[in-house]
C-alpha cells in the first residue's frame, strides 16, 4: 500500500508527464559537456549567447502565458516590447538613469496591457484584433518619434557573482550576466510557483478553464483577467527594456524583429507553463547562437549564403511545433469573452 502511494506521488506524476522533456534535456546536457571538453571556448560562447538571446523570448512568453492562463490571448506582445524598448531608451537619453529607464519600460508595458485588457475584457472586442491594434500602434508611434544622433549613458553591465562564476562551464554562462537576464531566470521560477502553488494561481487557472464556475464561487473574473494581463504587460515591458538597455544600448525602428511572435511560439511549445516556456526559449536561442557561431567559423571557407544559417532556428522551431501536433491544449476558455449573468 505504501509503495502505491509513492508511485503516484506528485513528483512521480511530474516525471511521468515530462519524461520526454527530461530525457531530451539530459541528452542536450551530455552533448554540451562533450563539446565543452573538445572546444571549450566556442562552447561557452554559444551558451552565453543562448542565455542572452533567450531573455526577451522567455519574458515575452511569460507575458503571453499570464494572459492566456486567465483566458486572454495576447497577440500584442511584439508591440508591447517595441514600445517599451523605445520609452526605456528615451528615458535613458533624458535622465541618464538606468534603473528609472527600466521602470519606465515596465510601466509602458503595463499601460499597453491595461489597454488590451480594456479592449478584451470590458469592450469584449476580438482579442486578436485588439493585439494587432497594439502592434500597429507601437510600430507607428516609435517610427514617427524616433530620431538619430541621441546619446545615452550606456547600458547595463554584467554582474559577476563571486565563487559561483568560477564553476567550470556553468559559472561563465549563468553567473556572469547583466541584471535583467538574472531577473528573467528568477521570474520563471517565481511565476511557476505562483501559478501552481498559490491561491492566486489556482484562481487564475480556474478563470482560464471555467470562468462561469469560478464566478459562482465568488472569484471576480474581470479583476483576475485585468490584473494578469497588466502583469504580463510588465514582463513584456521588461523584455523591451532588455533590448535597448542591456542587449544593444540603442534603439532602431522595429528592433524587436518578430521576437513577440516567437515568444508566443515558445509559450505554446512550453505548453503554457513557465518552465516549459523557458526551455522552448532556450531551444530557439541555442539554434540561433549555433547558426551565428557556424557562420562565423566557416563563413569565409564555405560559400553558403548567411540567410541559410539565419533560417535554421525558425526551421527547427516549426518542425518541433508541427511534431507536437494535437498534444498541446490551451486553457479551455482561452479567447472567449465572459459575460456575467
Amino acid at each position: 500500500m505504501q509503495k502505491s502511494k509513492t508511485s503516484y506521488s506528485p513528483w512521480n506524476r511530474y516525471l511521468l508527464r515530462n519524461r520526454s522533456t527530461l530525457i531530451g534535456g539530459v541528452i542536450v546536457f551530455a552533448i554540451v559537456v562533450f563539446f565543452y571538453i573538445k572546444i571549450p571556448t566556442e562552447t561557452v560562447a554559444v551558451l552565453n549567447a543562448t542565455v542572452r538571446l533567450s531573455t526577451p523570448l522567455v519574458l515575452g512568453a511569460l507575458c503571453g502565458l499570464m494572459g492566456e492562463r486567465a483566458a486572454v490571448i495576447n497577440i500584442g506582445i511584439e508591440g508591447q516590447m517595441l514600445m517599451s524598448a523605445f520609452i526605456a531608451y528615451m528615458f535613458n537619453v533624458w535622465t541618464g538613469n538606468l534603473p528609472l529607464s527600466i521602470l519606465a519600460g515596465i510601466l509602458t508595458g503595463a499601460l499597453l496591457g491595461l489597454l488590451l485588457a480594456f479592449m478584451a475584457v470590458t469592450l469584449k472586442i476580438d482579442q486578436i484584433i485588439g493585439g494587432t491594434v497594439i502592434n500597429i500602434l507601437a510600430v507607428g508611434l516609435t517610427g514617427y518619434f524616433y530620431s538619430t544622433g541621441l546619446t545615452t549613458e550606456g547600458k547595463l553591465r554584467p554582474i559577476v557573482i563571486p565563487l559561483l562564476s568560477k564553476i567550470p562551464l556553468v559559472g561563465k554562462v549563468l553567473f556572469e550576466n547583466p541584471p535583467i537576464t538574472y531577473a528573467a531566470i528568477i521570474l520563471v521560477f517565481i511565476i511557476h510557483y505562483v501559478l501552481f502553488y498559490t491561491r492566486w494561481g489556482l484562481r487564475t487557472r480556474a478563470v482560464g478553464e471555467h470562468p462561469r464556475a469560478a464566478d459562482t464561487v465568488g472569484i471576480n473574473v474581470f479583476k483576475m483577467r485585468y490584473v494578469n494581463v497588466i502583469l504580463g504587460g510588465c514582463l513584456a515591458g521588461l523584455a523591451g527594456a532588455f533590448l535597448t538597455l542591456e542587449a544593444v544600448g540603442s534603439f532602431e525602428r522595429s528592433m524587436t524583429n518578430g521576437r513577440g511572435f516567437i515568444a508566443l511560439a515558445c509559450m505554446i511549445f512550453g505548453r503554457w507553463t513557465p518552465l516549459g516556456s523557458w526551455g522552448a526559449a532556450l531551444f530557439f536561442a541555442l539554434f540561433t547562437a549555433l547558426a551565428t557561431q557556424i557562420s562565423f567559423m566557416f563563413g569565409s571557407t564555405v560559400t553558403i549564403p548567411h540567410q541559410v544559417w539565419g533560417i535554421l532556428p525558425y526551421l527547427f522551431t516549426i518542425l518541433v511545433l508541427a511534431g507536437m501536433g494535437k498534444r498541446v491544449r490551451s486553457p479551455a476558455a482561452d479567447g472567449v469573452p465572459y459575460t456575467k449573468e
